[in-house]
Formats: C-alpha cells, sequence, structure tokens
C-alpha cells in the first residue's frame, strides 16, 4: 500500500494518556541522538527491535507529539520498469509525518513529531505495532515534558495505528487511521488476489500468481509475474479500444473471445467480482467526449478503463504482498474454491448490464469462471498456512479512544469500505453505549450519554472529471482526481486531520459543529455526511 502513481494506462508506456506507561521490560530504545538545536531539535535512534526512529521537536513544544506510522512498502526490491514500484530498493528510513509540508506545519504549531522506519517492510503490522509502543516510551524519556500522545498514518500505517488504539489505548489520547487497510491482510489480499486469478485464468496462465517459492526462487517468481503482469494489461488496454485480445490468452478466453464477448467485458467483470472501483483517477463513469460517443463511452467504456487503472494497483498489491505473507505463513493463503462470483456481482450485472455486453454475456462469462470447468481451475489454499496469516494481527473494530478516520471514496488499494467496517463496528458499540446509559439511569436515577468517539472523513471525488483531446480520446496525464487513487490527500486536507487531533489532545473533545463544517468546507473534496455508506469490501459480505 505504498502511495504509488501506479500507472497513467492510456499512455505509451502502459506498462496516549499524560502519564508514561511502564513498558515492557525487555523492549527498551537506546538514549537517541540529538543535535541539540533550539528552533528544532532532531532526534535519531533505533529501537530494541533495530527498528530506526526520528524525532523533531521545536523550542516552543508544547507538550504534544504526533506519532506517524509509514504505509506498506515491498519487502524486495523491485526491478526497474515496473510502473509505480520499478527501481525501488528496501530501506527502513523513519517517516515522521506524511510529507515535509506537513512535518513543517505541525512544528511551527509547536507539536512534536516522531516516527519509524519499522524493523522490518513488507506486511509488518505486529512489529508495526510494538514498534510503535516501544517509540512512544523512548520519547517521552528523552522529553519528559510530554504531555499528550496522538497517532496517525496512511494505509498500512493507519491499519497500525487502528491497532495500536485497540491494543494500547492507554498510550494514546487520538489516533487518525488514514486510507487504512483493511481490519485483516486476509481481506485485503482476496479482493487483489481475486483480481489477479481473473487475469491469470483468462488473458495469461503463464503468470505464477500464488505458491511463490521461498528464497531466490520466489523472488525471480515475483518479479517475473509483475512483468507479465503490466505487460498483459498494456495488451488489455490496446484489446478496449481494438477489440483484440490479448496474444496470451488461455483457451478460455479465447472461447469467450470466440462467442463475441469483448475484452473490455471480461475485464470488467474481473474488476467487478473482486470489489475494484470503477471510479478511478482519471474516469468517472459519467462523462463522455462530444459526439458521438457522449452516451456510450460512460456506459460500455469508462468502467473498463477504470478497472484497468485501478486493477494495477491492485494486481501489484496481490503479487507484492501475496508473496511476502505466504512466507510469512508458510504455504498458499489465497484460496478461492467456494467463492461464487455470480453471487458477488447480482447487483452489478444488472447497473453494469451494457458495459458487460447483456444477459447472455454475463452468462457466459460466468460459467467460464465456475469451478465447474476445468480450464479455469481455483486455487486451493494451505489449510495450515491460512490458519497462521490468521494469526497475525486484526482489528476488531473497537473504538476506545477519539479516533478520525479519512479515505478517498474511489482509492483503490485501501477501498473505502475498509474504514466503513470500523464505522459499522462503531455503529453497534456506540448503539450498546447508549443503551448502557439508559441502563444506569433506571438504576441511578441520572443519565450520562456516551461521548461519540468517531469521525468518519471521506475524500470525495468531483461529479465529473474525465477530460478529452479534441479527437475524443481520453486525457489520462493529468494529475488524478480528488477522491481516487491512493491515500491522494492535499495538505489543507491533512491539516483538517491533524487540527482534530490536536483539539481532542489539548481540550479533550473534538471540533463539531460549525467549526468543524467551516473545516471541511474550506479543504474541498471532503464530506462527513452521516447518510454516506462505502461498500465493505466483497470479503465482508460472504
Amino acid at each position: 500500500m505504498k502511495k504509488a502513481r501506479v500507472l497513467s494506462m492510456l499512455s505509451a508506456t502502459a506498462l496516549a494518556s499524560m502519564m508514561v506507561v511502564a513498558l515492557p521490560t525487555a523492549a527498551h530504545a537506546a538514549d537517541p541522538a540529538c543535535d541539540g538545536k533550539l528552533t528544532v531539535n532532531s532526534c535519531v535512534g533505533a529501537t530494541s527491535d533495530g527498528a530506526p526512529f526520528s524525532m523533531m521537536v521545536p523550542g516552543n513544544f508544547n507538550g504534544t507529539v504526533y506519532l506517524y506510522s509509514h504505509g506498506y512498502r515491498p519487502n524486495v526490491n523491485v526491478v526497474a520498469g515496473i510502473p509505480g514500484y520499478g527501481g525501488y530498493v528496501v530501506n527502513n528510513t523513519p517517516q515522521p509525518g506524511p510529507n515535509a509540508t506537513m512535518i513543517g506545519y505541525l512544528l511551527s504549531q509547536g507539536y512534536a513529531v516522531t516516527g519509524s522506519g519499522f524493523t522490518r517492510q513488507g506486511w509488518n503490522a505486529d512489529a508495526g505495532v510494538a514498534t510503535d509502543v516501544e517509540l512512544i516510551g523512548a520519547f517521552k524519556k528523552q522529553f519528559p515534558t510530554t504531555k499528550h500522545v496522538v497517532a496517525w498514518g496512511e494505509s498500512l500505517g493507519g491499519f497500525i495505528t487502528q491497532a495500536l488504539a485497540e491494543k494500547h489505548p492507554d498510550l494514546v489520547d487520538a489516533v487518525a487511521p488514514m486510507c487504512m487497510a483493511s481490519g485483516t491482510v486476509e481481506a485485503e489480499l482476496t479482493m487483489a488476489g481475486d483480481f489477479l486469478w481473473g487475469v491469470k485464468t483468462l488473458f495469461d496462465p503463464s503468470i505464477q500468481g500464488t505458491n511463490y517459492a521461498a528464497g531466490a526462487a520466489g523472488y525471480v517468481q515475483e518479479m517475473t509475474d509483475l512483468g507479465k503482469f503490466f505487460t498483459v494489461l498494456g495488451k488489455i488496454q490496446a484489446g478496449i479500444s481494438s477489440g483484440a485480445w490479448p496474444d496470451t490468452t488461455s483457451a478460455t478466453g479465447l472461447a469467450l473471445q470466440k462467442a463475441g464477448i469483448p475484452v473490455r467485458s471480461a475485464f470488467l467483470l474481473l474488476g467487478l467480482m473482486s470489489g475494484i472501483g470503477t471510479q478511478s483517477a482519471h474516469f468517472d463513469s459519467i462523462s463522455g467526449p462530444a459526439g458521438a460517443l457522449k452516451l456510450a463511452f460512460p456506459l460500455a467504456v469508462s468502467p473498463a478503463l477504470a478497472i484497468l487503472e485501478n486493477g494495477a494497483n491492485a494486481g501489484a498489491l496481490a503479487i507484492l504482498a501475496t508473496q511476502d505473507v505466504e512466507n510469512q505463513s508458510g504455504g498458499v493463503i489465497f484460496d478461492n474454491t467456494k467463492t461464487d462470483y455470480a453471487a458477488r456481482i447480482a447487483t452489478e450485472s444488472v447497473v453494469f448490464n451494457v458495459a458487460l455486453g447483456g444477459d447472455d454475456s454475463i452468462a457466459g462469462m460466468l460459467a467460464a469462471l465456475s469451478p465447474l470447468n476445468p480450464g479455469a481451475p481455483r486455487v486451493t489454499g494451505n489449510p495450515v498456512a491460512i490458519a497462521k496469516m490468521r494469526t497475525l494481527l486484526q482489528h476488531t473494530g473497537k473504538i476506545n479512544v477519539p479516533t478520525i478516520t479519512m479515505v478517498g471514496v474511489a482509492d483503490p488499494i485501501t477501498p473505502a469500505g475498509a474504514s466503513q467496517w470500523v464505522a459499522d463496528k462503531y455503529a453497534a458499540q456506540f448503539a450498546a453505549e447508549k443503551a448502557a446509559a439508559s441502563a444506569a439511569y433506571k438504576t441511578a436515577g441520572s443519565y450520562v450519554p456516551p461521548v461519540k468517539k468517531l469521525l468518519s472523513i471521506w475524500s470525495t471525488t468531483p461529479s465529473t472529471y474525465t477530460t478529452f483531446t479534441a479527437a475524443g480520446a481520453p486525457i489520462t496525464s493529468t494529475p488524478a482526481a480528488p477522491g481516487t487513487n491512493h491515500c491522494n490527500f492535499t495538505t489543507a486536507q491533512y491539516q483538517v486531520v491533524a487540527k482534530q487531533l490536536g483539539s481532542v489532545a489539548t481540550t479533550g473533545t473534538m471540533i463539531t459543529g460549525g467549526t468543524l463544517n467551516t473545516l471541511i468546507r474550506k479543504a474541498k473534496n471532503l464530506s462527513i455526511d452521516p447518510m454516506y455508506h462505502a461498500p465493505l469490501l466483497k470479503f465482508y459480505n460472504e
């Protein structure tokens, strides 16, 4: 879940508490080395597990520190040429904030910032929480005037932040898990794995996809898969306009092609059954070019192009994270032997009926992907490995401290449904707290209403944003639209979250009412509409 500018698919390349809490005796960081500057005192060090960290404390430190947890970084070097990740070299550079601008802003307001690079990359939530716990203790020891700790993070770092609040609410005063990964790695990798399985099954059966070998051999398989995946996406992209299926198409795919099913319809089906959104960085699902395609483009073509952009993220995640989690778990952790893809798209088959080619086309594609078809072999997971994967850190959804979530409604890597899952859990929790307060009133004679501890912020897309050349071709070289791409937030949007965290830390309450509405309005493309409900990941509906 690295914040990747994964690709512009239509281009030629296409490819906290106020008291110091005692920490476990075995987990103590060495004293950091600080430069002692009066304006901003910068410190570096490492926790007991070897995770490097940095601390930045302004001269006018107000007693509140922001602990940041960074997002997913691959645990292997990525060869050059892979969109979004190519040339990446594994590193655990400390990251005390989402970007330099926000770090500077917080320091200018008298807040301190801290963050680590964690001891390992990849899916590291268990280690990430342990590091954060130790880092809080190290910071308070170094700066004993610390009064409040707020934690925030993005993507996998958002997952770590939520888990920190669930497991150690006494260490933090408020948290902000932003664009957070789903509450379990299994849910996240089910979405990505379903999509990769579909691409392999129809368009390139030579893709490994699962059951990667250990060590160097597995690394070669992983990098080879990345190359094949993006190569076949380029061919599918070309086929969306030309109608041609990739030359690597499987026998199952060729049968669909012979039946007259467009490649764009088959590709769209893969995205829908996986839960990948049909709004993307450059495709709003509404706009069409002037002329004859004004209505036909959004109805029949745009959804597949959005899946193309969003699916690039999902497929890369499936390969990189699957190999990592398989190695941690000791075997195949994806299993779709019992997945009912027809049930998964019961609603979408109506909404996108035209783009999917109509009822007969949909029926034919689902039959081709049925477990009854030997040409579409399902993946059988390793029960022991799956059980071990499920021992990795998972969320309960419990809100223990004031919490602010923020996510793009069309985030392709950590869909808004992951944050919605937490919101749904909290709705039940808050209802139970109200019931308990009512019961207490009957016995004590006084009603003490529970205080809401969750604010859900949604980064929204403009009503329309797809643009076209004079010839009617969609333009994909422009920046991604708000609410799309992964953790695609502006400085103003980060500041809304930061101000909420600061308010809770210093006053114990969230900003509400007109003041909050003004912040939301000025930040632009944000919503706190309590009636909005993001679709959950497909995993949670089964």
